[in-house]
């Protein structure tokens, strides 16, 4: 029954005899529906004549303007004969099917300067409703856009903006969001340069566009110097690059102090740069979302088949942002957010397809935990594997969501783990972070995995100690890290 209906006729039928009188009370009552709101509550007596067979009674039916899933209502009549003299049956559900159309998510195009420091797209839904409406999103280069130093009208994520991915959840009424894209200011004199913002994957709506074209407009019509050099760029782009947000207040002033101190002293610099590059890796906001990232991906798939790492610079990406959103350590309730995003984040990985198809609800909790630790190539205490298994409370097989949820999440948290992978982490770090690509991919020579394989062994040689293996040195200093902001 469409909610646009407005009078909605209840027929009741008298079956048995039709020679004397007979009565009968009637009533409704919510299930999923709001009396008042969507329908008008109804109660009275239907009285049968003698020779009547059939009464009726009517119920106002509301058509709100907003979107909605189906909802219904009962209607109970009670207090008359036996149920044979009635028909059967005494208690009906109504469902109230939507009038509305299906609203639409859309978004346009915006034109910044680079030098705004952000781009927030803004996502409209065109009609108020109470369904789950969600919209995923990702930013794309324009193909060829892979050269921070070419002239060709395309943006690139290297070095114009920080990719960025996530998924828009409108709550009943809302109908805008706004998606926030970070800027890099280059020194480059490039012109104007295009990329995209894409939505997908909507639940609740269509959509109409789906893609956003971000036009860079250039402030400078010459090179600079290479802004990198300049110690609050330094301290900025390593809160993007790493943390996947704008730096706080308080974190940057402390940073970039620890440069600045330095005065004109270049040995102090480079010193100092190298410490404060790599305190954001071992600072605790990372390790609790991006190195806990790869932690997920290790323990669930071990590395990719040829490979020695576990995931790719997308795949970490997306879900480092997600984990990480709102998480700034050090502000007010910090630890809260941190705790919510990683439950959240564990519940929607492991109901993924990729996840779900290599680990069938039908294996028993030990078979699961034990393929996940063999994953993450970690030998458990007892305690550890028991903790594990425990988290399915009994259960003979593993098809409760949150469990498995758990389950995984003390594996990719597991000590030893933690231990085994860090150095490993940390070298491919320096390609995901500073030079954002994967270890394999061009101008890698070779486009293999050679020099990631080097660095590690560097690592490993001198104990992780990251100054004398020289390898944030090297990271920071090298050409391919370099132009991506200048020349």
């Amino acid at each position: 029954m469409i909610e646009d209906i407005g009078l909605l006729t209840i027929n009741v039928v008298r079956t048995g005899g039709s020679s004397g009188s007979l009565s009968v009370q009637y009533s409704t009552s919510d299930v999923t529906t709001i009396a008042g709101q969507d329908y008008v509550a109804t109660s009275g007596t239907l009285v049968f004549g003698p020779g009547e067979t059939t009464k009726s009674f009517a119920i106002q039916i509301n058509n709100d303007v907003i979107t909605e899933p189906d909802e219904t209502f009962k209607v109970r009549l009670f207090n008359g004969p036996n149920q044979d003299s009635l028909g059967s049956p005494s208690e009906q559900i109504i469902t109230i099917q939507d009038s509305s159309t299906v609203p639409a998510l859309s978004t346009s195009n915006r034109t910044v300067n680079e030098g705004a420091g952000k781009v927030d797209v803004t996502v409209n839904l065109s009609a108020a409703t109470g369904r789950a409406v969600a919209v995923s999103w990702s930013s794309a280069d324009t193909a060829g856009s892979q050269n921070c130093n070419l002239v060709n009208g395309r943006a690139s994520s290297r070095c114009d903006y920080i990719s960025t991915y996530g998924r828009l959840e409108f709550a009943p009424g809302e109908t805008s969001k706004t998606i926030t894209v970070l800027l890099i200011d280059d020194s480059y004199a490039e012109g104007n340069e295009t990329f995209s913002v894409v939505l997908f994957a909507p639940t609740g709506a269509t959509l109409s566009p789906t893609t956003s074209t971000i036009t860079v407009t250039d402030n400078g019509d010459t090179n600079g110097p290479n802004p990198i050099d300049q110690a609050g760029f330094f301290v900025r782009q390593h809160y993007l690059d790493f943390l996947n947000r704008e730096p706080d207040e308080d974190g940057f002033n402390f940073w970039t102090k620890e440069i600045t101190d330095c005065g004109s002293d270049p040995a102090c610099i480079e010193v100092k740069r190298i410490n404060v590059s790599a305190a954001f890796f071992l600072s605790i906001e990372f390790q609790q979302t991006g190195y806990l990232v790869y932690r997920f991906y290790k323990s669930a798939y071990g590395n990719i088949p040829g490979a020695p790492v576990p995931l790719i610079l997308p795949e970490f990406l997306a879900d480092t942002q997600r984990i990480g959103k709102g998480v700034i350590v050090g502000s007010t309730g910090w630890e809260t957010v941190l705790e919510n995003n990683k439950v959240a984040f564990a519940v929607a990985f492991v109901t993924r397809p990729r996840f779900t198809g290599e680990y069938p609800t039908t294996l028993t909790p030990a078979e699961f935990v034990d393929a996940l630790f063999t994953n993450a190539g970690v030998t458990p205490s007892t305690a550890d594997r028991d903790g594990a298994i425990d988290e399915f409370n009994g259960a003979g097989n593993t098809a409760d969501t949150a469990a498995r949820a758990r389950a995984l999440r003390r594996v990719a948290e597991n000590a030893t783990l933690v231990q085994q992978e860090f150095n490993r982490a940390f070298v491919l770090m320096q390609y995901f972070g500073y030079l954002r690509r994967n270890p394999n991919e061009a101008p890698e020579p070779g486009l293999n995995f050679d020099g990631y394989n080097f660095w590690l062994g560097k690592l490993n040689d001198f104990n992780g100690n990251y100054i004398t293996a020289e390898m944030v040195k090297a990271f920071i200093s090298s050409a391919e890290y370099r132009q991506r902001f200048g020349p």
